[in-house]
């Protein structure tokens, strides 16, 4: 099969689900302008697989914004550094049950069954030709370098967007429903120790999440803080680029060998979660965090195959400063000097971090305000996450902010807590992206309750036209005894 080949197949499937039906959902007029009826903040893995999904559900009137150009959206052009993706390769995700629109048969059409077999994980690279292939093919609504500068409540279930950027509708928009698909980092923001920020100039460190000039580091010593996934990912792939030693300090004195998620593929934790009481999810997030997610084994086995490779276990840093020759950081285990500084410290969750929320994040519940966990489990990280509905809505703190946020729903990392392994996560988009659609287009149409349930009861176009007794069709015999 070829590419061309399968684009006929999607299409075909796609016309079979009756995909692109009537548009149910009322126009909601202004004096503004047009409104959309959903604007998704994000156009990655998460925004698209989430706008098919409004599609399919007859809700064509929405707009995706993405602040990178085309073809750059999400992380895997940009900061993702590891070779493959971590997710087990047989997982689906946005193609929402077609067969057709899987990454399996993106990859097959190209390399046959065969080279399906013999892939072990997806390549980076690949998965993101994949997500172009499937906005295409798709059709999807994108709209690139487009950045959200700030949500404006207008009323209770409509918001104005203020937008700027090359490829900027306008200076703003209005939706009534608002998602805010903006990856890992988009409820917060990524973490720096304090130590670094204050003690390290700018140009001597940069965050995993940041673009880093590796060309500039040939030869260099570069030390890696941190021990989960993404630092031994970075350590590698410095490695590859020249770079004479990459040191990874880990602040455990063992490396994290479990990874709860496989766990969670296949035990129901990821699509039942939201029934779980607080108490419940709570704890499992805990649990989750202390475990950290370890590299892959084969991200690690090229890391330490690199003769400049190291690793200190048991060696948080202490402090960090400057000297004639680099940068010295001091762990207990004593002082090491560097070129540069890689931070893969991860991020923090707060809706306060967000300035596009500035206007409303005083609204935002969040987990300390609506669940006080037992003292030897309490985490201040864990408190500070929206309290989300189950559909990923924002809840407020009181009945009027409540109002104001009305429309507006979380699918970034943020929305852990609340409702489990979801956005931001291949494993878990596949049982996600159908409960967000559901949630709008629940609110959708109780926004509307009143028209449509006049619409409905004012209906009266017939459908039924039969007679009784039924009339027979006149014979040649009649019609003459009527003339005469």
């Amino acid at each position: 099969m070829s590419i061309e080949a399968l684009n006929e197949r999607v299409a075909t499937d796609l016309l079979y689900l009756a995909y692109g039906g009537p548009n149910w959902v009322r126009e909601l007029k202004h004096e503004e302008g047009h409104v959309y009826d959903v604007v998704v903040v994000g156009g990655g893995q998460s925004g698209l697989g989430l706008a098919f999904g409004l599609l399919r559900d007859r809700i064509p009137n929405i707009l995706v914004i993405d602040d990178n150009p085309e073809g750059q959206e999400g992380p895997w052009e940009t900061y993702a550094r590891m070779m493959t993706l971590r997710t087990p390769k047989h997982l689906t995700s946005i193609d929402l049950g077609i067969p057709s629109l899987t990454f399996r048969a993106w990859w097959v059409a190209q390399r046959g069954e065969e080279g399906w077999n013999q892939l072990d994980k997806i390549p980076r690279g690949d998965w993101m030709d994949y997500l172009r292939w499937y906005r295409s093919v798709l059709k999807l609504p994108v709209q690139n370098e487009t950045r959200l500068k700030l949500i404006e409540p207008v009323r209770e279930g409509l918001h104005r967007l203020h937008l700027e950027g090359a490829g900027a509708p306008a200076r703003s928009i209005l939706a009534r429903k608002v998602v805010l698909a903006t990856g890992i980092q988009g409820g917060g923001e990524w973490h720096v120790p304090e130590l670094i920020k204050r003690n390290v100039p700018r140009h001597l460190y940069a965050h995993t999440s940041e673009p880093i000039d590796f060309g500039r580091l040939k030869g260099k010593r570069v030390a890696v803080l941190g021990g989960g996934a993404s630092a031994f990912d970075n350590a590698q792939f410095a490695l590859s680029e020249g770079v004479a030693e990459a040191h990874v300090f880990v602040r455990r004195k063992e490396l994290p060998r479990i990874n709860p998620i496989r766990q969670m593929e296949s035990s129901g934790m990821i699509e039942r979660f939201p029934a779980l009481a607080d108490a419940d999810k709570y704890a499992v997030m805990a649990h989750f965090y202390q475990h950290n997610q370890p590299p892959t084994n084969d991200t690690f086995g090229r890391a330490a195959a690199f003769p400049g490779f190291r690793l200190h276990l048991g060696a948080p840093w202490l402090d960090a400063g400057i000297a004639e020759d680099g940068v010295v950081v001091t762990t207990p285990q004593g002082k090491f000097t560097f070129d540069f500084l890689i931070i893969s410290t991860g991020l923090v969750s707060d809706p306060a971090l967000r300035p596009e929320l500035s206007l409303l994040e005083a609204d935002i519940a969040r987990w300390g305000d609506r669940y006080e966990a037992p003292a030897d489990m309490a985490s201040p990280m864990l408190d500070a996450h929206p309290y989300l509905s189950p559909g990923f809505g924002f809840t407020g703190r009181t009945e009027e902010g409540e109002r104001r946020l009305r429309g507006l729903f979380a699918f970034n990392y943020s929305v852990m807590v609340s409702c489990g392994l979801s956005a931001s996560a291949i494993s878990g988009m596949r049982f996600a992206i159908p409960r967000l659609v559901s949630a709008i287009a629940d609110q959708l149409f109780m926004d509307d309750r009143e028209a449509i349930l006049h619409s409905f009861y004012a209906y009266e176009e017939r459908e039924f036209t039969g007679q009784w007794p039924p009339q027979l069709p006149l014979q040649e015999g009649d019609l003459e005894s009527s003339a005469s």
